[in-house]
């Protein structure tokens, strides 16, 4: 298609755990071939992981049986991310459409909801810049509908976050191809803090390969500390990560939720991850304040296990770089 929207699906190449979601995989081919290219991870089991127990939305592989990451396919346990809308052009406004198709052939109309919506949208470019979280609405019919605008040309990935009733938590995800100079960004230079407006957010922790990681993400607004941080689809702050290379996806929420008794509206946002092996991870903090949602978003690389004698590689500092 010239210019056309592609949607592709991802087969596995290996299977990890990143709170039991993050893993990698390779593109397969067109949405036509989906459903036979994905079918081996169709039947897998999902469950919780443990850092559920933290808040965390986690999908974790079976011990046995090794399933695709999220958001790496188009298509798992019976059902199929479809879009209707078949082209995206650079710098404008596109009602963009799409259908979850249930395992009976049919779209699904029924979703359960999580963090205050039915669906969550997640775009990103392959560099991993432009990221944007967004709430489709329902047109009827099982079509979702949202206002999409790409800032340029490359390839992006698109994912579907929700839960069919009756059903556990899915990740889908969908290649969007935008036609024009394709320039990717190269990651930032090192760097703890990332600055979104009048918004400093300081980023402290280690990604640990193998370990639960606790991260902890300050935000200050013209050098003083945030502690009147809002509420934001039932939590302080909510962190998309996503792997540089494969782009497999965990959406993980913070240590408690407000009014827990136990959990402070700021500065400090504190998160737990955990990534299989050593490599380099985008990272993208949503917070609400003054009535805005503002994203700061940081590169992270893997820092050695001080107890095996640092035999992972990375050299654990964060990155920072504009959404």
């Amino acid at each position: 298609m010239n210019g056309a929207l592609k949607v592709g699906a991802y087969a596995l190449v290996l299977a990890v755990v990143f709170g039991g979601a993050l893993g990698a995989g390779r593109m397969a081919g067109p949405i036509g071939d989906a459903e036979a290219q994905s079918s081996q991870g169709a039947g897998a089991e999902r469950g919780e992981g443990e850092g559920s127990e933290r808040g965390a939305h986690q999908h974790a592989t079976a011990a046995k049986a090794p399933v695709v990451p999220a958001g790496l396919q188009v298509s798992q346990d019976g059902y199929m991310l479809m879009p209707e809308t078949d082209e995206v052009k650079v710098g404008k406004r596109t009602d963009f459409r799409f259908t979850v198709i249930g395992p009976d052939g049919s779209p699904v109309t029924g979703f359960t909801t999580q963090h205050d919506k039915k669906l969550h949208l997640i775009v990103v470019r392959r560099d991993l810049t432009g990221f944007q979280h967004l709430h489709p609405t329902q047109l009827g019919g099982g079509v979702w509908s949202v206002p999409l605008k790409l800032p340029a040309a490359g390839e992006y990935r698109a994912f579907a976050d929700f839960a069919p009733e009756g059903a556990g938590p899915l990740t889908l995800g969908m290649d969007l191809s935008v036609a024009g100079d394709y320039r990717p960004k190269p990651l930032a230079v090192p760097a703890e803090t990332a600055t979104v407006g009048d918004y400093t957010v300081t980023l402290k922790g280690d990604l640990i390969p193998g370990r639960t990681s606790m991260l902890t993400l300050s935000v200050a607004k013209d050098g003083e500390p945030v502690t009147d941080l809002e509420p934001y689809l039932a939590a302080y702050g909510h962190l998309v990560a996503l792997r540089d290379g494969d782009l497999a996806y965990l959406h993980v929420h913070p240590d408690g939720e407000p009014g827990d008794g136990r959990t402070t509206s700021g500065p400090n946002i504190t998160f737990y991850a955990e990534v299989p092996s050593a490599g380099t991870y985008g990272l993208y903090l949503d917070f609400k304040h003054g009535g805005t949602v503002r994203t700061a978003a940081f590169t992270a690389a893997t820092s050695p296990d001080p107890e095996d004698g640092g035999a992972s590689s990375g050299d654990g500092h964060g990155h920072s770089h504009q959404p």
